[in-house]
């Protein structure tokens, strides 16, 4: 049962919101248990982000590494994380309301931001208060961030790990940077963990590159396909080079276009699939950028047909839920502003983040990468080439430091393989495509206990657990914890 609590309590975050011509008095809400609390900051004038924070039952106070909290952020630009992070990877129930095995919130407590305003429960009473760059997105969430965490001595004492898929990574290491700044000037009270990059379109250039000869590799396109692919990938390049950044953006849509029509509709999200084999339909690749809202419904689609639920996202969120968190505006659908959102960030939809990541690791924030094997749209070839392009000075050993294989379960069969060298962490994860959460619960379910500990090399021992899952481990034990152990 939720109840309506005073602002004072729940961080002073009562505001009246506009939406349309109503104008309706929100306050801040959460459960009787405090498990869960939501709202809204309006980061901007006429700007309110939604934000969902889950704290975890297992929690643990005083354990010798202080329990972590992650903050998600979703892809696009303008994918719900509340709705799609939340209800279809990592958050503790499904689209059906039941549990999630897998859920995330074992390890760390769970914050969602749909971010950029605009993206599912948030939104703008002005078109013109959308945000038009990844810093601007930052800026935002910084913004957030300094709502919530100053003032308030529990979420001070859990790090922030930054984890982000997609589209999601640029705001990652945007907000990443945003945050270092902010607690340097004394205006934010938090422990920055680490930043996670989970399939992140970091740098668009490198990745339409791969995408030519990595689907000839597997059959999916022939020579000619081939050619007219590498063909638009270095027009592409050209326009960024040039700084013509929204016309990169639509040869981009074009490229996709080639590749859907050459490779008969290869799944971006999986390239060992077809669209056609989503139970709920294909990815639908936008021509032009008015037709953004379709590439979100296909980067849901995809997710949906992972499971057999009764209930569409879409049904969930602008049903039950929306009844549930009680202050959402009644005149808006969630999602419904995607499309301002992807055209409004259309700009620097193609530009690449590779500097903010070597600032990241030059200021000594841990950076962990992670990338599925079958994913084309942020291919594993693409993500290798910019990481090569980091001036960071512990590139070269990174390069020569040991892979290890790692193991899940009781699975005999690798599931990944790990490279860390001090704090850049490279994961390389099997038999996943774009949404690593979702094609390997159990390797993705360990993340979080990376940052718990900061040590990545924490996985290449052999950990034992009594519940369904094991710790992600190497073949060659030296020490064995049990998961009671390592949280404490």
């Amino acid at each position: 049962m939720e109840t309506c609590v005073l602002c004072l309590l729940f961080l002073g975050l009562c505001f009246p919101l506009l939406h349309g011509k109503s104008v309706k008095q929100f306050r801040t809400w959460g459960t009787t248990d405090g498990s869960e609390e939501w709202g809204y900051v309006e980061v901007r004038p006429k700007a309110h982000m939604f934000w969902w924070l889950y704290r975890s039952p297992n929690r643990v106070e005083s354990g010798p590494t202080p329990w972590p909290t992650v903050l998600w952020l979703q892809g696009g630009p303008g994918a719900s994380a509340v709705g799609i992070g939340n209800f279809q990877e990592i958050g503790p129930l499904d689209t059906d309301l039941k549990p999630r095995n897998s859920t995330w919130l074992q390890k760390a407590d769970l914050l969602f931001v749909d971010n950029p305003v605009g993206a599912g429960y948030s939104f703008v009473e002005d078109e013109a208060a959308l945000a038009t760059t990844d810093e601007h997105c930052g800026i935002d969430l910084t913004t957030l961030l300094k709502m919530l965490f100053n003032g308030n001595a529990g979420l001070q004492k859990s790090p922030l790990f930054v984890v982000a898929e997609s589209y999601g990574g640029k705001f990652a290491v945007t907000v990443g940077l945003s945050i270092a700044k902010a607690i340097k000037a004394g205006e934010l009270n938090l422990t920055l963990g680490g930043i996670a990059l989970g399939d992140s379109w970091i740098s668009p250039e490198d990745f339409v590159l791969t995408w030519g000869t990595l689907l000839r590799d597997v059959s999916r396109l022939d020579i000619n396909g081939e050619k007219k692919s590498n063909s638009l990938a270095q027009l592409i390049k050209k326009q960024l080079g040039e700084g013509e950044y929204t016309n990169a953006t639509s040869t981009w849509a074009v490229l996709e276009e080639v590749i859907a029509s050459q490779s008969n509709n290869v799944d971006f999200y999986n390239f060992l699939l077809d669209n056609g084999m989503d139970p709920l339909g294909s990815m639908a690749i936008p021509s032009t950028l008015s037709s953004g809202k379709m590439t979100m419904k296909g980067y849901s689609s995809y997710l949906s047909s992972k499971y057999t639920s009764k209930v569409s996202l879409d049904d969930l969120m602008n049903g039950v839920i929306k009844q549930k968190l009680k202050i959402i505006p009644k005149d808006m659908s969630w999602g419904e502003q995607y499309d301002m959102v992807f055209n409004a960030m259309s700009g620097d939809f193609m530009k690449p983040r590779i500097k903010e990541v070597d600032e990241l690791l030059s200021m000594g924030v841990n950076v962990t990468i992670y990338n599925g094997q079958v994913d084309l749209i942020c291919a594993t070839k693409g993500t290798e080439a910019w990481v090569q392009k980091l001036k960071w000075e512990g590139l070269a050993d990174f390069n020569n430091a040991i892979r290890e294989p790692l193991y899940c379960g009781n699975y005999e069969g690798t599931k990944a393989f790990a490279k860390s060298y001090k704090n850049l962490h490279f994961y390389w994860i099997l038999e996943a495509g774009h949404f690593v959460p979702v094609d390997q619960p159990c390797v993705a379910l360990q993340m979080p206990m990376l940052f718990n500990s900061g040590d990545p090399g924490s996985t290449v021992q052999s950990y034992k657990t009594s519940g369904p899952f094991s710790l992600l481990h190497s073949r060659a034990p030296t020490t064995c914890k049990t998961l009671h152990q390592i949280n404490t």
